[in-house]
């Protein structure tokens, strides 16, 4: 999943950008409430995190203009202010969960799996896909054979290519979804890494194939 990190706080941001990016989600972390809205804006998110004190504009202004602009996207906001009136005017302002700081990563992550399903272009909790039987909550893939162990950014490129399943997704699309929109990456990481999923997903009634020039779909052999 591509989260959307604003906060201003260096040290906070960076404590939760690596406790999602050790759960397979990529993220991409803005200090400042302009920029964070000018980033959802031309580059969008599946989820984003939100402070309400920022510099530029505040988590309320970024959440109202998303919103705006119709964007459906999940947001969560975080912020020192628990006060009831400001909890009501996190959610009036469009934001669908709201958590007063500090707080356990463990619920924020939870919080963030819980809005995830309730996402309706997601799929159910388990389905089938060829011989593959995959589990999005306990982010768990069985094959013919049992379990397969797959490091988090093989399983985080099977979930971008199972998203899409039947569907051509770019490189650019699968970079940016395991790495963040302008993340670090060597030119042929991506092809590595299909390469590799593609080798341990042999037998299972799937199969990665390339459109060349335009990306990789996950065929499940369906009609």
């Amino acid at each position: 999943m591509r989260i959307a990190l604003i906060e201003d706080n260096e040290s906070l941001a960076r404590g939760i950008e690596n406790a999602l990016r050790d759960q397979g989600h990529a993220v991409d972390w803005l200090a400042d409430g302009a920029e964070g809205d000018g980033f959802l804006a031309a580059e969008g998110a599946d989820l984003a995190i939100i402070d309400v004190n920022l510099p530029g504009l505040t988590g309320f202004e970024v959440v109202r203009a998303l919103r705006r602009r119709g964007d459906d996207m999940p947001v969560i906001m975080l912020t020192a202010r628990g006060a009831t009136a400001d909890r009501v005017a996190g959610l009036d302002a469009g934001a669908d969960d709201y958590m007063i700081k500090p707080f356990d990563m463990a619920e924020l992550s939870a919080r963030i799996r819980a809005l995830s399903r309730r996402r309706p272009d997601l799929a159910p909790r388990t389905e089938c896909i060829g011989a593959l039987v995959y589990d999005r909550e306990a982010r768990s893939l069985r094959g013919p054979d049992g379990p397969l162990d797959l490091p988090r950014r093989e399983l985080a490129l099977f979930e971008c290519l199972a998203d899409h399943c039947g569907r051509i997704v770019s490189k650019d699309r699968i970079a940016e979804t395991l790495y963040g929109v302008g993340g670090a990456t060597e030119p042929n990481a991506v092809e590595l890494l299909v390469s590799r999923l593609r080798r341990k997903l042999a037998g299972a009634g799937v199969e990665i194939r390339t459109a060349r020039g335009l990306g990789y779909l996950l065929d499940d052999g369906a009609p």
